[in-house]
């Protein structure tokens, strides 16, 4: 078994999301699904006190839609930066209802031009149209504009190959590094747990101390404080990667390891936060590979559908599950320390030593600190990991990369995949040209192919299409296909298209088709007839012999009024597809 597997998973039964406005009617906290509380006060908005009222009531009817602080507070903000749009026009609304068209359109032009504008534009229309007394007229009218989104952004594009393989040289040069670092280290704390050093050797000495690392994330030193350990001598040194980091990861080795993750599986940054310790399910057939279950959280998916499903087969190097198999050998020492320390039922895989220990994460919507150990990556984190690097923020790209490079959708939808990663991005719109341009090629040439490309069937089937000369069995996968992803072609096409399906009750009304024509060429100007009907005439010549001369001419008894019309709306350009 290898590859990627989804399957959907509940949340914990007993969470529940919990937003309530005060009694004041100002003020509305919302609790994250951690269950820390936080306020957002709009007595602070600078806006008259009805409208921060009707503000506030739309702002916590929209958080019920919330499991995190973080979308309260970028809902927050855009409500500051139109709260201080209101403040500055020569009369200000009293209250919502008093807003106008004119003033939102002002509002929408002020912020289009920026991706930062664009999604404050696109929050408050979501806020404003929760209220009912802007549902009619011309400012429900303005509202229901949407704002357009940047296609072009250069978050928004993948990576190209050249620089893809900069990041991740990048990022496998030090979570590697930082792997052998821990592996060599882990060799010889095994060695001194199961008693195979000679005590008092250098390399006994060098295992006490990292047994004193591993029970505690840190060298002894003087007074709990950190100062240079006593044993820097047998360390090497007293810098991070000669004393905890022997066993741990930093922060920045994490946030490598988060990028390859990135790269390989098409996750976003937010999901290594919960990222759980994998479990192992058995390979079919094998014995020497190992199968990972990985539960990743999508937190945007709502209705309760918090999880999907994902396995990796760790079959050698190269495999999709390699990387979880060294990302739970440089993790082990963490994790253990973890398990020691934190309440039960934390597991979480991405956990890392904080370089300072007493640093306080104020982000309530992730994982609280365990004694030296932080779990998942920051937006912080992915910004400092970049800099060093001097390369741009990699977790947006990179993901974008795998989506492009999967060629469907990753812990998303369809329509996200289509709409979002894949026709705004430049680079696959460059390597889709020449697939497109065979696409089109093809269809020229069966265009220009004059035989009968439809089949020919018994009876109707009912769950095809009619049109004016066949039935359709797909239009959705036509060879014409229209922007929107119809069916562009003439009606008179569809004897040249593999979809069409033709029977014994289309008879009569393609064998007049064909009477007409015939009839029309010796009225009509040569050049003329064969510029606009000779290919038709010409499939409609080999479809009478395929169908038997004396068949289809017989149809020909059966002409309906019906038939007439329809071939004499056709003939007269009168159809469209």
């Amino acid at each position: 078994m290898s590859g990627r597997g989804h399957k959907a998973i509940l949340p914990p039964p007993d969470f529940q999301a919990t937003q309530r406005i005060a009694e004041q009617g100002v003020q509305v906290t919302v609790i994250n699904k951690e269950g820390f509380a936080r306020v957002f006060d709009f007595v602070t908005m600078p806006v008259p006190e009805p409208m921060q009222r009707s503000l506030a009531q739309a702002f916590a009817e929209q958080s019920l839609n919330w499991n995190s602080h973080a979308s309260g507070e970028s809902y927050w903000q855009a409500l500051r930066a139109f709260a201080r749009f209101l403040n500055t026009q020569d009369h200000p609304a009293p209250d919502l209802d008093g807003l106008t068209a004119a003033t939102l359109r002002l509002w929408r032009n002020n912020h289009k031009n920026t991706p930062g504008g664009r999604e404050a534009l696109a929050k408050i229309r979501t806020l404003l149209q929760r209220d009912p007394r802007l549902t009619y007229g011309p400012v429900a009218e303005e509202l229901a504009r949407r704002a357009l989104r940047d296609a072009t952004s250069f978050e928004q594009q993948s990576y190209k190959v050249s620089d893809r393989e900069l990041v991740v040289k990048a990022a496998e040069r030090q979570f590697r590094s930082a792997l052998l670092r821990i592996r060599a280290n882990s060799a010889l704390l095994s060695r001194f747990r199961s008693g195979g050093l000679e005590e008092g050797s250098g390399d006994w000495q060098l295992g006490q101390v990292l047994e004193h690392i591993a029970e505690t994330g840190d060298v002894a030193r003087p007074d709990g404080m950190d100062r240079r350990p006593p044993d820097a001598k047998l360390l090497g040194g007293r810098h991070r990667e000669l004393t905890w980091g022997r066993l741990f990861l930093s922060r920045q080795e994490l946030t490598a390891l988060a990028v390859l993750m990135t790269d390989q599986y098409g996750w976003n940054l937010s999901v290594f936060d919960r990222l759980t310790v994998p479990t192992t399910v058995p390979s079919a057939g094998s014995t020497t590979t190992v199968t990972y279950n990985v539960l990743v959280e999508k937190r945007r998916l709502g209705a309760g559908r918090w999880f999907v499903e994902e396995n990796y087969t760790d079959s050698g190097v190269g495999s999709a599950g390699r990387l979880i198999t060294q990302a739970l050998e440089a993790t082990q020492h963490g994790r253990a320390l973890a398990a020691r320390l934190a309440p039960p039922g934390i597991d979480l895989l991405m956990v890392a030593r904080q370089f300072h220990t007493r640093a306080v994460d104020s982000d309530l919507d992730r994982p609280r600190p365990v004694g030296p150990l932080c779990f998942g990556v920051s937006k912080s984190d992915g910004t400092l990991w970049a800099r060093s690097h001097n390369i741009g923020s990699p977790f947006q790209r990179a993901r974008r990369t795998t989506v492009a490079r999967e060629g469907k959708p990753l812990q998303h939808s369809r329509g996200t995949h289509e709409s979002v990663y894949v026709l705004p991005d430049k680079n696959v719109q460059k390597a889709a040209e020449a697939v497109i341009a065979a696409g089109a090629q093809d269809a020229v040439r069966q265009a220009q192919d004059l035989t009968f490309r439809a089949r020919l069937t018994v009876a109707a089937d009912p769950d095809h299409q009619e049109t004016a000369t066949a039935d359709c069995a797909d239009e959705t996968s036509s060879p014409w296909p229209t922007s929107g992803g119809e069916c562009g072609a003439d009606f008179l096409l569809c004897l040249a298209c593999d979809n069409a399906r033709v029977h014994s009750g289309h008879h009569a009304r393609l064998a007049l088709l064909h009477e007409q024509l015939s009839s029309m060429r010796s009225v009509w100007p040569e050049q003329l007839w064969r510029k606009r009907w000779d290919d038709s005439f010409t499939r409609l010549v080999d479809l009478r012999t395929k169908v038997n001369e004396g068949t289809w001419d017989a149809a020909l008894t059966r002409v309906t009024d019906r038939d007439r019309a329809i071939i004499d709306h056709l003939l007269k350009g009168e159809f469209a597809p």
